[in-house]
């Protein structure tokens, strides 16, 4: 394979001529970086693919008639910041996918990926499992407690001293205590 060949393009003619055969590809490449995953830095509740990070795609293709078929796993590296405390955050995502491929299909089908010129590109199907999986709101931990709210402490290393400021909304009703 050349230095320069795309990593995701799978050549399927022998299989398309054999309903029914079935051929298992590892794939490992960088992830087109358009949309969410070309975001540069990472804003606190987001999570991105690390830029330069290769993704992984394991799968079983299957002929069958009018296409191929591809289940397997989508495994991709991710890093964000806590929503809570704002710390840096990191995973690995693991995804498992079911997609089919077919001659016939449009860019626009949401149900298709295309085969052309007796080739698939695994690609997108990489892509939009990784866009999809993505933690939308990242936790570093699941009981995190986050940031005081008024002096921005983080209350996960211990608690702080503050003494929330009384809501002026509140002061006509401090008078029956």
């Amino acid at each position: 394979m050349a230095a320069d060949a795309n990593p995701w393009i799978v050549h399927v003619a022998r299989m398309r001529r054999n309903a029914g055969a079935e051929s298992h590809e590892v794939r490992r490449g960088h992830v087109d970086e358009a949309g969410p995953l070309a975001e540069e830095g990472i804003d606190p509740g987001r999570s991105i693919v690390p830029v330069g990070a290769e993704a992984e795609c394991d799968v079983t293709l299957r002929a069958f008639d009018g296409g191929i078929a591809a289940s397997g796993t989508v495994r991709a590296p991710w890093v964000g910041v806590c929503r809570r405390c704002a710390t840096a955050v990191s995973g690995d995502l693991v995804i498992a996918v079911t997609e089919r491929f077919a001659p016939d299909a449009s860019p626009d089908d949401d149900e298709l990926y295309p085969i052309s010129d007796d080739t698939i590109d695994l690609g997108p199907l990489v892509r939009d499992a990784i866009v999809l999986e993505l933690p939308s709101a990242p936790l570093c931990r699941p009981d995190c407690r986050g940031l005081c709210p008024h002096c921005g402490a983080d209350r996960n290393e211990g608690e702080c001293d503050c003494v929330a400021p009384p809501d002026p909304r509140w002061a006509n009703l401090d008078v029956l205590r």
